[in-house]
């Protein structure tokens, strides 16, 4: 019966190792985006002249925009990787050490996710109000509606973070 536990526990340790199919996904994603994103900066600069403020505005923000969401699934991909399959044989090394690996938990992770998420939707939320009159009433208010729901749920989870760690240090006290 024990070796069957064995068997039945390094499957399931071992099954961590499919998530790297979805991480390599997320790897080909970013590399479409990436084309996308130059595609609207050649669009963009070959309309230099063209756009008016407001105009060349909206497109500033469609490529902050581009870059925070690039920038997100940068974040969950190696966070993820870290946090659930394998740590990076480069973080250890001293020469070709990159600061932010290792140090972003399962917690802090959800918290990063969640503050770019309401960047991301602030930032489409202004272009929706820099161009008003092409929206309905009630579209914006819907907008608004769900931006306050993300800000809401990134401050509930900043709230719970800050709890739980909270918690974990008087449980290190309480044992030390």
């Amino acid at each position: 019966m024990k070796a069957l536990e064995l068997i039945i526990e390094r499957i399931i340790l071992s099954s961590r190792w499919i998530l790297v199919a979805f991480y390599i996904g997320l790897v080909a994603a970013l590399a479409v985006y990436a084309v996308s994103f130059g595609y609207k900066l050649l669009k963009i600069a070959a309309g230099v002249f063209a756009l008016d403020e407001a105009e060349m505005i909206l497109a500033m923000l469609s490529l902050i925009d581009a870059a925070l969401v690039a920038s997100l699934i940068v974040m969950v991909m190696i966070s993820g990787y870290e946090n659930f399959v394998s740590r990076f044989d480069e973080a250890s090394e001293a020469d070709n050490e990159v600061s932010f690996l290792g140090k972003l938990d399962s917690g802090s992770l959800k918290i990063k996710v969640a503050s770019s998420i309401v960047a991301i939707s602030s930032i489409h939320l202004l272009q929706v109000f820099l161009n008003a009159d092409k929206y309905a009433d009630g579209k914006i208010m819907w907008l608004t509606f769900m931006h306050l729901a993300f800000v809401a749920s990134a401050v509930m989870l900043g709230f719970l973070e800050k709890l739980m760690s909270a918690t974990a240090k008087n449980d290190l006290k309480d044992k030390g």
